[in-house]
């Protein structure tokens, strides 16, 4: 499955000319249809690995507006495999849009209690799931393994002559690829989209998978979650509506609107020397807008 091209473009503000730095964004969200963003990559070597070792099904857990779910069914559908989606929580109908897409890309949906969620990663559950579906390679919640790093370790190969990269962060699967792709050139800030500071020792245990444990040059900022994962308010959804009017683009409020929050925050409190380039990274995951009724 071929990627698109996922073209680099400056933006420009008032603030950036004050404090005398450049931003530049990777509009990785243009890279692919329905799997845009980082998830292509995460997937790709999941996809080939599954191939590998003969699956034709695809199992992967998520909530009812996750990215990850409406990829992998795509992908799925795609590629060929059969997807099965472990929903946290009850089924509410209707389907919200990216459950009803994923069930039109053939998606079966299994609804799975939240304590019995909470324990999906245990053997007990994943024996329950054997049981229930026979076969299948399990692609764990977010897509985040080590090759799932192997594919993000991939998305900058062309881009690596910046001072820092700004990245949103979920499960660490991507800024973990990024560090790891980058090899100590620059500096890699994460912003957490979730409430917590365990985010950093995920990214540390990842980077440690793929033996990148001596990179030091990142850090997660966990300021601008906004209250934690898909949490808004009124400043967030604010700012997001006047930069997609100022740059013609959109984001989402989920990951990418708070990264470019704390980015813009960061700037504007000098936390950059003059001179500076950025790149932020647009990780895509624009079907997740229907889930704040907004347009997509």
């Amino acid at each position: 499955m071929e990627l698109g091209n996922a073209p680099v473009q400056q933006i420009h503000a008032p603030l950036f000319e004050q404090m005398e730095v450049s931003v530049f964004v990777k509009r990785e969200d243009l890279n692919h249809p329905f799997a845009s963003g980082n998830k292509y990559h995460k997937l790709k070597y999941n996809l080939q690995e599954a191939k590998k070792q003969g699956h034709d099904t695809l199992l992967t857990f998520g909530g009812a507006y996750s990215n990850h779910i409406y990829a992998v069914a795509g992908i799925g559908k795609a590629e060929g495999f059969k997807t099965i989606g472990v929903i946290r929580g009850e089924e509410h109908l209707p389907l919200n849009h990216t459950l009803q897409s994923a069930t039109e890309f053939g998606m079966h949906l299994h609804y799975m209690d939240r304590s019995t969620y909470r324990l999906k990663n245990t053997e007990k559950v994943k024996q329950t799931l054997q049981n229930k579906f026979n076969d299948f390679y399990l692609i764990p919640e977010g897509g985040t393994n080590g090759l799932a790093i192997k594919g993000t370790s991939e998305m900058l190969k062309e881009e690596s002559n910046y001072d820092y990269y700004a990245c949103p962060v979920g499960t660490g699967g991507t800024v973990a690829g990024i560090i790891h792709g980058l090899n100590g050139q620059g500096k890699v800030l994460g912003f957490s989209a979730l409430k917590g500071n365990f985010l950093i020792e995920e990214v540390t245990n990842l980077l440690t998978q793929v033996n990148g444990q001596h990179l030091k040059n990142w850090s997660i900022k966990t300021d601008y979650h906004f209250g934690g994962y898909a949490k808004t308010n009124f400043e967030l959804m604010d700012f997001m509506k006047a930069f997609e009017e100022a740059y013609d683009f959109l984001l989402e409020p989920v990951y990418t609107a708070k990264m470019f929050y704390g980015l813009f925050d960061r700037i504007e409190k000098g936390a950059f020397q003059k001179g500076t380039s950025i790149l932020a990274i647009h990780t895509g995951g624009l079907q997740g807008r229907a889930g704040f009724g907004l347009a997509h």
